[in-house]
Parts: C-alpha cells; sequence; structure tokens
C-alpha cells in the first residue's frame, strides 16, 4: 500500500458506443446500442441514453430491442476501436513504463514509476491534464480514478463515471469501503456475492466485522483471506508493463441452429482464417488448436489438437480444426461456433511445412469424398422424384426463391453491416443504417460534419463500396511534448469538470 495515491486507472466511457456517437453526428445524444444484431445477439455497449432506458452490456439484444425500441442499433468496428485505443494507449506510455492494459478501452499506470507524480497535488494534475489530452486527441471521454492501490483506483474511476476523476486518499480506504456492495470487490461475482448475502453479509463493513476465519470457513482459505484483506482497504498488487496473452480465439453466435454440416464445416473454416488473422497480427503463433462448439440444447463441447509445433499458417489451422469438427455430433444443430489457438509463442516451427502439406492432402481426399457422396445423393433425389409433377415443381420452386431470399439477406447483412463505413462515387463518405429487401440505406456524414443525408441503394450498387473508418478528430493537436508541458491549446481548457477526492 502506497502513501501517496499514484496509482491511476483508466475507463473510457461507454467506448464503443462513444466512439460511435463520435463519428456519427446524427447519432450524438441519442441511444446507441452495439453489439450482435440478431436474435441471440449480446449487447457489447450501451451508450448513457441507452442506459437510462434499462440497456447494459451483456444482455440479450432481443431484450434492449424491446426496452429501447427507437434505440440505433449498430455492428462493432473494432478496426477503429483498436486505432483509439493505439493513440489512448500512447498518452499512457507517456507517462509511465509500467502500463498494465486491462482492454482496450482500460488500463492501470503506475505514477510514482514514470517520475511524473509523487504526492496528491501532482497526481491530480497529472490526471486532468490526462482527461484533457484524451479528449483532445481521440474526441471521446475516459475517467479517472488515483488511489494507494489498483482496487481503490478501479473503484474510484467506476464512481467518477462518467467523463469525471476521482481521488481517494491513503488512510481512508476503509472507510470509503464500508457502506459499499459487496459485488465491488475484485473476484465477488454472481455466485460468490449469493453465498455471502446467505450468510448475511452484503456490504464491505460486513465482511470486515466478519473476521478471516469466518471467510476462510465460508469461501475457503485462499479466497477468504484474499477477500478480508481486500474490505479493508489492503492490496500491495503492482502494475505489472506485460500481461502475456495465453490464447487467441474467435467464436460466432447463429440466429438460426445450423444444421447442414457443410455449412458448419465452412463457418469453422472461416472462423479459423479470422483466429490466425489476429494471431498474426499480435506477432504470435501457437500450437494447440481448440474447437468450440454449442449445440442446440445449449450443451457446450470443446476438443483440441496439440500440432508439432507452433504456427500461424492458416491451412494447419483450418484443417486441424476440421478434423476436430469430425470428432462432434452435430446433427441436433449447432448455435454457436469458436476457434482458438493455444500454447502461443513467438516463432513457427518450419517442419510444419510439412504438416501444411499433410492437411491440404487430406482436405483434397476429403473433398473427393464429399463430392462422391453428394452425387451419390443426387441420384437417389432423382430416382425418388418420381411422382406427380406439379406438386413437386411447385414445392421445388417455392424453396429455391425461399433460398435464394435468405441467401441476398445473408449477403446484404454481411456486405453491408449496420453502422459500417462506406464510400459513394458521387455522396461521398457515409455509414450503414441498415440493409434489407435488396436494399442498402445509408446516411452521408462525417465525424467534422453536420448530420447528414440519407440515401437508399441497391445492395449491388457499382458506386457503393465499404470503406475504411476516418479518424474521430479532424486536426488532433500535437502533443509531442507532453506530460513536460502541456500544450497552449489545451492548458488553458484546464482538467474538465468533474473532479472530486475521497473522503
Amino acid at each position: 500500500m502506497r502513501a501517496a495515491p499514484t496509482i491511476l486507472h483508466l475507463d473510457m466511457d461507454a467506448f464503443y458506443a462513444s466512439a460511435e456517437q463520435a463519428a456519427k453526428p446524427s447519432l450524438r445524444g441519442k441511444p446507441v446500442v452495439v453489439g450482435g444484431l440478431g436474435m441471440r445477439g449480446v449487447v457489447a455497449t450501451a451508450s448513457y441514453e441507452a442506459r437510462r432506458l434499462g440497456v447494459h452490456s451483456a444482455m440479450p439484444m432481443a431484450q434492449a430491442r424491446r426496452l429501447a425500441p427507437n434505440a440505433a442499433y449498430l455492428v462493432p468496428r473494432f478496426a477503429l476501436y483498436r486505432t483509439v485505443s493505439d493513440q489512448v494507449m500512447e498518452l499512457l506510455g507517456r507517462l509511465s513504463p509500467l502500463v498494465e492494459p486491462l482492454s482496450l478501452d482500460e488500463a492501470f499506470v503506475d505514477l510514482e514509476a514514470g517520475g511524473v507524480a509523487d504526492d496528491s497535488a501532482s497526481a491530480r494534475a497529472i490526471g486532468g491534464q490526462l482527461r484533457t489530452v484524451i479528449r483532445a486527441v481521440t474526441g471521446l471521454s475516459g475517467s479517472v480514478g488515483l488511489a494507494g492501490s489498483k482496487m481503490l483506483a478501479k473503484i474510484a474511476s467506476e464512481e467518477a463515471k462518467p467523463d469525471g476523476l476521482l481521488l481517494i486518499e491513503p488512510g481512508t480506504e476503509r472507510e470509503l469501503l464500508a457502506p459499499m456492495s459487496v459485488r465491488i470487490l475484485p473476484g465477488v461475482g454472481p455466485a460468490t456475492g449469493d453465498h455471502l448475502r446467505r450468510a448475511g453479509m452484503t456490504l464491505v463493513s460486513h465482511l470486515a466485522e466478519a473476521g478471516e476465519a469466518e471467510l476462510v470457513r465460508l469461501l475457503g482459505k485462499a479466497h477468504g483471506v484474499a477477500l478480508h484483506r481486500m474490505a479493508q482497504g489492503y492490496d500491495d498488487r503492482p502494475v505489472v508493463a506485460e500481461r502475456d496473452a495465453k490464447s487467441v480465439s474467435v467464436e460466432d453466435t447463429f440466429d438460426v441452429d445450423l444444421h447442414d454440416r457443410v455449412r458448419v464445416r465452412t463457418e469453422v473454416e472461416r472462423l479459423a482464417d479470422r483466429c490466425v488473422q489476429r494471431l498474426r497480427g499480435a506477432g504470435r503463433s501457437g500450437r494447440t488448436v481448440v474447437l468450440k462448439v454449442r449445440r442446440y440444447d445449449f450443451s457446450t463441447l470443446t476438443r483440441s489438437e496439440t500440432l508439432r509445433g507452433p504456427t500461424d499458417d492458416p491451412t494447419v489451422v483450418r484443417e486441424a480444426a476440421a478434423r476436430l469438427l469430425e470428432a462432434v455430433d452435430t446433427t441436433g444443430g449447432v448455435r454457436l461456433l469458436g476457434v482458438g489457438v493455444t500454447g502461443l509463442a513467438d516463432f513457427t516451427q518450419e517442419d510444419l511445412f510439412a504438416q501444411a502439406a499433410d492437411a491440404e492432402h487430406a482436405a483434397a481426399e476429403h473433398a473427393a469424398a464429399e463430392h462422391a457422396a453428394a452425387e451419390h445423393a443426387a441420384g437417389e433425389s432423382a430416382d425418388a422424384a418420381v411422382g406427380p409433377a406439379d406438386a413437386r415443381d411447385g414445392t421445388v420452386a417455392e424453396r429455391a426463391v425461399a433460398d435464394a431470399r435468405e441467401s441476398e439477406e445473408q449477403l446484404a447483412a454481411r456486405r453491408w453491416p449496420a453502422g459500417h463505413d462506406v464510400r459513394h462515387d458521387v455522396h461521398g463518405h457515409g455509414w450503414v443504417q441498415g440493409s434489407g429487401v435488396g436494399r442498402v440505406t445509408v446516411r452521408f456524414e462525417e465525424p467534422w460534419t453536420p448530420p447528414g443525408r440519407v440515401r437508399t441503394f441497391r445492395i449491388d450498387d457499382p458506386q457503393l463500396q465499404p470503406a475504411e473508418p476516418l479518424r474521430l478528430v479532424r486536426d488532433p493537436v500535437d502533443y509531442s511534448s507532453w506530460p513536460a508541458s502541456l500544450p497552449k491549446s489545451l492548458s488553458a481548457a484546464g482538467p474538465g469538470e468533474g473532479e472530486a477526492s475521497r473522503p
């Protein structure tokens, strides 16, 4: 525990939704929900306007639509979020060599290690400057917590939301925590919280009063001891600059259960390719391929295959995932698929080229077998089709039309996701408001323009193409001298509203 509040926790406010509002002038001040838009989708982030209507992260998207039917529902744009995150993390790196990212929008910073703060006054000044510079560079707001420990700094930033700064003076930790819910403490999730509630412990003060022995009896030695220390405000965990990833994975939940085995395999291969892109983006390779399958009855199966060495070859990962799929029964339907790589390394083993060749050979054999089976099935279907032609032709025609319509809608949803960027040869840059019935609706505006006009096009309009996200600030401020000196254009603005201290 430190004698000065030199551990800073930054948490960007409603990050994904705020980035979308900054990019889309027509959505500012309106409820925005970002996440999977299918019936089985989940809310990733909701703007504060949507939160006032009861929408929150991890809520099923169907429930969110009932609570906020007039909100804007958008598909995440991770390319934009990573760009903004990189800008924020670069600013934090100017404060200290000890920056511990927790996610794209959240990190701890050891200000003492960076020599930029050694007491409450200097820590508050840096925290205020940081908020100002982040807004100038990214156009977004972040909340800052300052304390003598990581736990208290994170609690402070949560209490400061949105767009605030809270400093907790060392020595006041126990008094601050006492009236708070036990759920505020790290490691107390729904199950542990319910267990403590049944024991009559709902506030942090109850844990401190119960004593270490009672918490050990209820929760076990490791958890009980740690929880008792945290209830008294003790947390001596250091800020760790490197948080080494243990795995890289991607997964998709489908609006309708997949029953077609070929479609399931196609989706697994697509996920494997995305996983490898993420793996290569991190400059890593991996030795173990993991397949995750959630079936129609919510049962979840995982299968893994360990290779001869680490790889970042998409063919190797794709075929390993396909082999794992062969061992899973998917006849009842599949609602979620995931592909991951574990056993990460910073190098690729060269003899995996031979393994890739083996995989390609196996894939060729598999394709030949599938082709033969398809021809056999087609022959049987033709034999069975002898009968009344009128009923048969009507059913086949209806099914063909339905399949074509579904294929067209799926193509539109994949090419024109709601909220994603487009460029039109005549109208310029815009974003997709929605698509369906062979049409795509676009609002043409940029982050620094007034709300734009809406136009509708055919989904195959040759003048309309997907585009890369625009930066959120048209003329970013030069912050190269910060924190040694705050640029004059920023210093006049001051640290902003929302600053406070506890007690």
